[in-house]
């Protein structure tokens, strides 16, 4: 992705005294992002930034394109419009970020969350058709896996943490955000580094992760979204191994007996996450593919 339109181009973005329809807008913010994104991209880009620009639905978009918009509404999606083509993710831009068909605030002190996640949840319920299960989600982040696992099963215990406190506050938030589409109240989010403040006796049907995966010299980390993310949530050490092996070597004092452990790597790291936890002693090990066809997801089974 390109950081910046040319210096010609941001000018055009401060002089746009004849652009006060929506379709106007709309167009002309796809115009810009086309520099930088594919088309459908680009559309639904300035779609997801103009109506929250004029805080409607996207639905309003197409049915009223010929719409005035106020001297306000323009002035904020053009100061959306530059931040987008400064590179920033729209997901902190507005604010909000789409998993599980449920709508999670997000902020910059950690990650937002990702379609192929999605495929940790797919995995933890395909394999466990069960009412009543324990379940604990090490670096909830915006307490995405924990809120959509929760939104599926009424009755499962859950217990989502993370290391940082503002991701706490931002999860905690989640839960009252989301507080209608959830089945269970079943949910505990608290401050823990990894197992830190997990109780020493306290062990769990399930444990999820979504760790640092990427090694800090990855030429990945100059690129797209990850820029304005945290990389205390993003790179592990030993070629970015170090919290995947610390969450499986530690992982196995609060599972129970058949319990599972479900790890979110990066691609090319399934075969290394396999042998780490053949090496704990882990038993039924199955890699899964993202949307994408990707291994992305491992789990275990301690026995």
């Amino acid at each position: 992705m390109s950081k910046h339109l040319s210096d010609s181009h941001t000018t055009d973005i401060v002089s746009t005294s004849d652009l006060n329809t929506i379709e106007q807008l709309f167009q002309y913010g796809i115009s810009c992002f086309c520099c930088f994104e594919d088309a459908y991209d680009a559309k639904v880009d300035a779609k997801v930034l103009l109506s929250t620009a004029i805080n409607k639905s996207s639905s309003y978009l197409s049915t009223w394109p010929e719409k005035l918009i106020s001297a306000d509404q323009k002035n904020l999606f053009l100061s959306f419009v530059q931040r987008r083509i400064d590179g920033e993710p729209v997901a902190f831009i507005v604010g909000k970020q789409e998993f599980w068909s449920l709508e999670f605030l997000v902020a910059p002190c950690t990650l937002i969350p990702r379609p192929d996640t999605e495929t940790l949840v797919e995995a933890v319920l395909n394999n466990n058709a069960v009412s009543v299960l324990s379940l604990l989600d090490l670096g909830t982040g915006t307490g995405a896996i924990a809120l959509a696992l929760a939104s599926e099963q009424r009755n499962w215990q859950i217990d989502a943490i993370d290391f940082n406190e503002q991701a706490v506050s931002l999860a905690k938030n989640n839960v009252q955000h989301l507080k209608e589409h959830l089945n269970t109240p079943n949910i505990n989010v608290y401050q823990s580094d990894w197992f830190s403040n997990v109780g020493q006796q306290k062990k769990f049907d399930v444990i999820v992760s979504n760790p640092p995966y990427i090694d800090p010299t990855d030429e990945l980390l100059k690129q797209g979204d990850v820029r304005f993310e945290p990389l205390s949530a993003l790179i592990s050490d030993d070629n970015g191994y170090a919290d995947i092996k610390r969450i499986i070597e530690q992982s196995r004092d609060h599972l129970n007996v058949n319990g599972q452990l479900y790890l979110e790597h990066g691609f090319e790291q399934h075969q290394g996450v396999q042998t780490l936890l053949k090496h704990f002693n882990f038993e039924q090990i199955t890699t899964f593919n993202d949307y994408g066809g990707n291994p992305r997801i491992t789990m275990g089974v301690c026995t």
